[in-house]
Parts: structure tokens; C-alpha cells; sequence
């Protein structure tokens, strides 16, 4: 790894054994340097004889060039080298320091972790639950120079233990031969602009709807009585959310959806304005308000996400492949529309 530079950004991540976590973000393209250590604890200097009983886990902190990998892309990659299932540690290794955390640096760390933690709950991609940590970063603390790059000094024995440890086998079957490279970590198109950047882009209802939670007028929108081919991305940051085979005519004058395009890519957030309680919907990476979802939908799935038109931009069937999502045209060879 080259030298870290001083204005780079960095992420503190626990998953496990810091010799592991260490060996595989050393891989990821983009990271510029990453260290073992203690994070989380009470007191100051830990050491490895008596870290875990000051309360720190094993964590490493990560120096990254936002140029190449995004902070997002970092969480993806993390999830699919833990188990974040486990309260109880990570794979052979069993105790409070062992389990899987994401120190947050600032409050767009913490948004974007747990947005990514939620995606993966919706994904259904795990049976249990995730419970890894989200928490401030209050320390981090260097570990001994001789577990600094194991699996580099020590390739026989970090062989070996990593074998042993269950971590690879786990990782296989939950996702794939080949699990670190099945997928590159995220997407960079899909990212949101600055402030400056979006009142320059948007119009006046646009920002107030996706940055302010406004509401649109029903019937007076875009999207409601479209009944094109084609998709629905976010206004902000052009990630897909939904599909025109999912959307329906449900009376009230906004554009609904039985269903996301890609669930993954949709956050859930209770919302108590308006003196009651609802179920708000952001998109994950541009963090736009896009509506809210009810349980008084059509089947299949009985619910109806109620979005705004002007967080939305619909790419029609025969542009999707030059609008680069091409992928999707798959999606309507053959099928209909959705009808209440």
C-alpha cells in the first residue's frame, strides 16, 4: 500500500479478525491505506492483552481516494466480507470484540450506513436479521506493529488461520464462488450532487419535494396519468426505483407502484409529521424524499408507494438502452401493466 495522503478521508469498520478485514479492503481499488487497531472503548493506548476487556473491538481504519471509491462502495464491500448476522462475533472468533460495526465519522457517514444496513434487511438477501452496529467513532487506536499487514509477513500462518476460521466458507455460500469480485461495490453513477449543484439543477418544486419533504399537488403532476413503457429514476441522483409493469391507477392523483424496481436501492423511514404516523421512501443513494408507501395496495403485494412525480424523471422503453439502462429492457418482453 502507498503512504496515505493527509486530506484523504478514512472509514472505521469491525468485521472480526483485523488481520482478515485488513487483507481484503487492501484489495479494493481505491483504498490508499489501511490500519489494525482497537476502536470503541473506554480508556486510552489499548493494547492486545487487555483491549477487549476496556470494552474496544478489533476494527481497522480505512484511507480512501473519493476519486476512485466512494464511501457507499466501501459499506457494500463490507457486508459481503462479514457475517452481519452474528451478535455473538465473527466465524471462530466468539466475544463482543469480534462483532461487526461501522463507526460513523459524521452524520453523512451514519446516514449513508444505515441506509445501507436497511437496503440489506429489504433485500431478503440474509434470513436472520443484520444487527451490526452503527456507532460513533469516539477512538481508534493503532495495533501492535506485528499485526500490521499478517497476511503479508505471515502467509503461511494467516493461510492457515483464515481457513480455519469458517470466514471464506461462509462468505462462499452466502454469496457465490468468487464472492469479492462477483459484483463491483456500488455504483459511482449514482451518487448526489452538492447543494449548489442541485438548486442549479432543479426546479423550485423538484428541491422542495426531494430535499425538503414537499408534497406535490395531486393530479397536477408529470407522472400520474402516464401510462408509457419504461422506468422511474430518482430526479437527484438517477438511480432506478421503479418499473411502468408495477405502476396503477389508484385514485389519488399521484403516480403509485405496487412495488420498487429495486429494493435494495429504497429506504424506509418512519415519518410523524402531520400529527400521525407513515412510512417515508428515500432513494439510497441521493437521499431524496420520493413519497410514502400504504398497506392499501393491489395484489400482489397489497401495497401502493405513493410518489411524488417531481422526484421522479421516466426514461421511456426505447431510450432505456442509450439512457444507460439497458439492462432493464429485459423487463418488458411480453408483459403488462399493472391494473387496479
Amino acid at each position: 500500500m502507498v503512504a496515505a495522503g493527509n486530506n484523504l478521508p478514512t472509514a472505521v469498520l469491525a468485521g472480526g479478525c483485523f488481520w482478515c478485514v485488513q487483507a481484503d479492503f487492501e484489495k479494493l481499488p481505491g483504498v490508499v491505506q489501511v490500519i489494525s487497531g482497537y476502536s470503541g472503548g473506554r480508556g486510552e493506548n489499548p493494547t492486545y492483552e487487555n483491549y477487549a476487556d476496556k470494552g474496544f473491538v478489533e476494527a481497522v481504519r480505512v484511507t480512501y481516494d473519493p476519486a476512485k471509491v466512494s464511501y457507499q462502495q466501501l459499506l457494500d464491500y463490507f457486508w459481503r466480507h462479514v457475517d452481519p448476522t452474528d451478535r455473538g462475533g465473527q466465524f471462530v472468533d466468539r466475544g463482543p470484540q469480534y462483532r461487526s460495526v461501522i463507526f460513523y465519522r459524521d452524520q453523512e457517514q451514519k446516514r449513508l450506513a444505515e441506509a445501507s444496513k436497511q437496503a440489506l434487511a429489504k433485500s431478503g438477501h440474509f434470513s436472520k436479521p443484520i444487527v451490526t452496529d452503527i456507532l460513533p467513532l469516539t477512538n481508534f487506536y493503532p495495533a501492535e506493529d506485528y499485526h500490521q499487514d499478517y497476511s503479508q509477513k505471515n502467509p503461511v500462518r494467516y493461510k492457515y488461520y483464515r481457513w480455519n476460521s469458517g470466514r471464506d466458507q461462509f462468505l462462499q455460500k452466502a454469496w457465490g464462488a468468487g464472492h469479492a469480485a462477483a459484483d463491483p461495490p456500488g455504483d459511482p453513477k449514482y451518487t448526489k450532487p452538492s447543494d449548489a449543484d442541485l438548486r442549479r439543477k432543479l426546479t423550485p418544486l423538484q428541491y422542495k419535494v426531494t430535499q425538503q419533504e414537499g408534497t406535490e399537488p395531486p393530479f397536477q403532476n408529470e407522472y400520474a396519468d402516464n401510462k408509457r413503457e419504461g422506468i422511474y429514476v430518482d430526479i437527484v441522483s438517477g438511480e432506478p426505483l421503479f418499473s411502468s409493469l408495477d405502476k396503477y391507477d389508484s385514485g389519488t392523483g399521484w403516480p403509485s407502484f405496487t412495488k420498487p424496481l429495486e429494493p435494495g436501492d429504497i429506504v424506509e423511514k418512519e415519518d410523524r409529521h402531520l400529527f400521525t404516523v407513515r412510512t417515508e421512501v428515500r432513494s439510497k443513494y441521493g437521499d431524496s424524499h420520493l413519497g410514502h408507501v400504504f398497506k392499501d395496495g393491489p395484489p400482489p403485494t397489497g401495497l401502493r408507494y405513493c410518489m411524488n412525480s417531481a422526484a421522479l424523471r421516466f426514461i421511456p422503453k426505447e431510450d432505456l438502452e442509450k439512457a444507460g439502462y439497458g439492462k432493464y429492457l429485459k423487463l418488458f418482453e411480453g408483459s403488462k401493466a399493472v391494473k387496479k
